[in-house]
C-alpha cells in the first residue's frame, strides 16, 4: 500500500509526529494544550485558526478519555431546561445547530426519539414531558436550526410507537411522544476531525506525549514512547485534561461522576428504528436513553453515580449499573432483555466542578473556566455539545491573560475536515457508511479499497467496519497501534470478542500503513 504523495494538510500520523516532536525544543509557541479529548482538540482548533502557533499534547491518545464514552448524542439541552438551567439549555442548542449545520453535517444526522406512555407513565406525567418537548422544539427555534434539520416534536398513535419501536410491551401503551435530536456517527471520530482540522491550520497535535509539569509559561513533556524529556515553552497554556486536570494545576477541585452504557445487539429490541426515552422511576426529569447505532448495535444508558478515589485511564462499568440499567430498560419491554445478551459496556467520567454536598446528578453541567496564579487556563465541566464554545472561552482567557495577538474566536463557522452541505455529501460516489464517517473524504478512501480491493472487506465478518477505515486511520489520523484503530478510530473494541478477532488485522495493517 502506497500512501499519497502529497497528503492534505491536514494529515496525521507516525513520521508527522516525529518531525513535530523534533522541532519543539528551543520554540516559543504561543499556545501549549493539555489534553486532546473534544475540548482540548477544540481549544487548539481555536487558538491555530486564529493565527496563533499550537502545540497540543496528550499522555494518550485522541479521544483516550471522557470524549469517547458519550452516549454518541449532540442534544439541544432538554434536560438542562427542566432542571432550570436555560442558559445551559440554551448554550446546547445553539451548539447543536453549529455542528449540524454548518461545521460537521457529515457526523450528526438527526435521530427520532420515542417517549412511550406505558402504565407506568401518569398522564400528568406525559403532560409535562409533552410541554417539556414544546420547550425543546422553541430553543431549536431560538438557535435558529431549520425544521428541514431537526423536525418538531408530536403525539404517536399506540401503532405508530410500535412501528418505531417493536420491542415495547403492547399492553395498556397509549401512545408515544415522538421528538428529535442529533445524534453523532462517532464521538471519538468528532475529536479526530477536530484535531485534523488544527492540524491543517498548522497545530502540532502529539499523542503519547505526558506533560509531567505545568506552568504558565510551558511544561516538562515526556515522550511515552521513548521516555524522551524535553521542555515545551509557550507564551500561554490550557489546561484541558478533562478529569485529570486537578492533577495537573493546584486549587481545580472536581467531583468525577461515571455514566456507564450497556452495548446490545439490535436483535435484542426487535428492529429498533429510532431511540427511546425509557422515564426513569422517581425521577421526573430522568430518562434512559436507548440509542440504535446504525451497524447492528444499540446504546441503552447512563448512570450518574459518583466517581471517587484515583481517577483510572479506562473506568469499568459496575455489575449494579448494569443491572440498574437492564431493570429499567425491562420495565418497558415486552420481553426483557437478559444479561446474556449485553455484547458490552462502557463508562466514562464526568469532569464536573466540585459543587459541595448533593449527588453528582444535581452538580451543573455549566462549564468553568479558571486561572491559576501562574496563568495556567484550566477549562473543566460542561459536555461534548458544547465543547467548542468551552474551547473558545478557554481560549479567549488565555489571549486576554497573556496579552496574545489575536481577534475573536472563527469556530463557529469553521467546517471541520470532511464537512459539507448535506445535498453535497448526498451526491458523493462512495459507500453510504465512509460518508457519514468520512464526509467529503469518502471517496478518497473507497478509492484506496479499488487500489487493494481486500481492503473493502470487513475487518470481521458480520461488522460493518471495512479495512479501508482501518488503513486511513493510520496514514491520515494519526493512530499508532491496534488499540488506537480498533477503540477509537474504529469502535470495534467496545464489544470485547469483535476486538480480540480484529487485533490480527490491524497488526498486520499497520506496518503496511508506515509512512516515512
Amino acid at each position: 500500500m502506497t500512501p499519497a504523495a502529497v497528503p492534505p494538510p491536514s494529515s496525521l500520523n507516525a513520521a508527522r509526529r516525529e518531525r513535530d516532536l523534533a522541532a519543539l525544543p528551543g520554540q516559543v509557541v504561543d499556545v501549549l494544550v493539555v489534553g486532546l479529548g473534544a475540548t482540548g482538540a477544540g481549544a487548539a482548533l481555536d487558538a491555530a485558526s486564529r493565527g496563533l502557533s499550537v502545540a497540543a499534547v496528550d499522555a494518550h491518545d485522541l479521544a483516550f478519555g471522557t470524549s469517547r464514552w458519550s452516549s454518541k448524542l449532540i442534544h439541544g439541552g432538554l434536560r438542562y431546561l427542566a432542571s432550570g438551567q436555560v442558559d445551559v439549555a440554551h448554550e446546547s442548542a445553539v451548539e447543536r445547530g453549529v455542528l449540524m449545520c454548518r461545521t460537521a453535517p457529515h457526523l450528526v444526522r438527526a435521530l427520532p426519539f420515542v417517549l412511550p406512555l406505558t402504565p407506568l407513565v401518569s398522564r400528568s406525567q406525559a403532560a409535562v414531558s409533552r410541554a417539556g418537548l414544546l420547550a425543546g422544539d422553541a430553543l431549536r427555534l431560538a438557535a435558529r436550526t431549520p425544521r428541514s434539520v431537526l423536525p418538531g416534536p408530536r403525539r404517536l398513535s399506540p401503532v405508530e410507537t410500535l412501528r418505531l419501536a417493536p420491542a415495547l410491551r403492547p399492553y395498556g401503551l397509549r401512545g408515544g411522544l415522538l421528538s428529535w435530536d442529533g445524534q453523532l456517527a462517532d464521538d471519538a471520530r468528532l475529536v479526530t476531525a477536530i484535531a485534523r482540522t488544527a492540524a491543517a491550520h498548522g497545530a502540532r497535535i502529539l499523542t503519547r506525549c505526558r506533560a509531567v509539569e505545568l506552568t504558565g509559561d510551558g511544561a516538562l513533556v515526556r515522550d511515552e514512547l521513548t521516555g524522551r524529556e524535553i521542555t515545551v515553552r509557550a507564551r500561554a497554556v490550557v489546561n484541558a485534561a478533562g478529569v485529570w486536570a486537578g492533577g495537573l494545576v493546584d486549587g481545580v477541585r472536581l467531583r468525577p461522576s461515571r455514566g456507564t452504557h450497556l452495548v446490545l445487539g439490535a436483535e435484542s429490541l426487535r428492529g429498533l428504528t429510532a431511540g427511546m426515552h425509557v422515564p426513569i422511576p422517581g425521577a421526573s426529569s430522568r430518562f434512559m436513553l436507548v440509542i440504535p447505532q446504525g451497524d447492528g448495535r444499540v446504546y441503552v444508558g447512563l448512570t450518574d453515580e459518583p466517581a471517587d478515589g484515583p481517577i483510572p485511564d479506562v473506568p469499568e462499568p459496575t455489575p449494579g449499573e448494569i443491572g440498574f440499567l437492564l431493570d429499567i430498560l425491562g420495565s418497558a419491554l415486552d420481553v426483557p432483555v437478559r444479561r446474556s445478551e449485553v455484547l458490552g459496556a462502557f463508562a466514562g467520567l464526568r469532569p464536573l466542578l466540585d459543587g459541595g454536598e448533593g449527588a453528582t446528578a444535581d452538580l451543573s453541567r455549566r462549564h468553568a473556566v479558571l486561572t491559576s496564579r501562574d496563568g495556567v487556563v484550566t477549562i473543566v465541566g460542561g459536555k461534548l455539545t458544547t465543547y467548542r464554545r468551552m474551547a473558545q472561552d478557554a481560549v479567549d482567557a488565555a489571549v486576554a491573560g497573556r496579552g496574545l495577538p489575536a481577534g475573536p474566536s472563527r469556530t463557529a463557522s469553521l467546517p471541520l475536515v470532511g464537512a459539507a452541505p448535506r445535498d453535497r455529501l448526498d451526491a458523493l460516489d462512495a459507500p453510504r457508511r465512509l460518508v457519514q464517517r468520512y464526509g467529503t473524504e469518502a471517496p478518497l478512501l473507497a478509492a484506496m479499497g479499488r487500489d487493494d480491493p481486500a481492503l473493502l472487506e470487513p475487518v470481521v465478518p458480520g461488522l460493518p467496519v471495512l479495512g479501508v477505515e482501518l488503513a486511513w486511520g493510520a496514514l491520515h489520523e494519526g493512530a499508532l497501534d491496534a488499540g488506537d484503530l480498533l477503540d477509537r478510530r474504529t469502535r470495534i473494541g467496545l464489544v470485547a470478542a469483535d476486538r480480540a478477532a480484529a487485533v490480527p488485522a490491524a497488526e498486520a495493517l499497520l506496518p503496511r500503513t508506515a509512512v516515512h
